[in-house]
């Protein structure tokens, strides 16, 4: 049984909890509009997180020494920004409010747990936070993790570029008979 000054003290937390979700939908908001309205699913300051996420996803076939590391990287971003700019206008929005609610330092720190902004978290932060979402009890949590890991690897894939850090010589050449 609850006493009064328990009861009290919820109702405040929860009054602070309610009013700080306020606050921040705001800025989320905004900046899912501002991605979908430019174009492009992942404007710039969004590309930030693919980029951080994308060498620890890919970890065995990124390579580690690549010269042209920061190209390949801007790659990734590329293909995942095409790739979501071939879903569904809700499809797009929901993508769009993830990397939001990633960009985003109050929501980063919140739901993903790293505390450093994107280009400056360790490894072991993000390696952290995609077992947690990949292992979370939420549904919502785990089809996030799912959603980043399956861009990021399409997207890497794809890319003819990276054939040759995975040894894949390429589709056969189609033979007209």
């Amino acid at each position: 049984m609850f006493t009064r000054r328990q009861f009290i003290k919820t109702g405040i937390a929860g009054g602070l909890l309610l009013a700080a979700a306020a606050l921040l939908q705001k800025p989320l908001d905004r900046a899912g509009k501002q991605a979908l309205v430019a174009g492009n699913p992942l404007d710039p300051s969004l590309r930030t997180v693919v980029r951080a996420i994308a060498p620890v996803i890919l970890q065995g076939a990124f390579p580690a020494a690549d010269p042209d590391r920061a190209a390949a990287l801007e790659r990734i971003a590329k293909g995942v920004a095409l790739a979501v700019g071939a879903l569904s206008a809700a499809s797009q929005k929901e993508v769009a409010e993830l990397f939001a609610l990633l960009a985003f330092a109050p929501t980063r720190i919140a739901v993903a747990g790293v505390s450093a902004s994107w280009d400056q978290a360790s490894v072991t932060d993000i390696e952290g936070f995609l077992r947690r979402w990949q292992h979370s009890r939420l549904d919502l949590l785990k089809s996030g993790y799912q959603a980043l890991h399956k861009l990021v690897l399409g997207a890497w894939y794809a890319d003819p570029q990276a054939w040759k850090a995975i040894g894949y010589a390429g589709p056969p050449a189609l033979v007209k008979s």
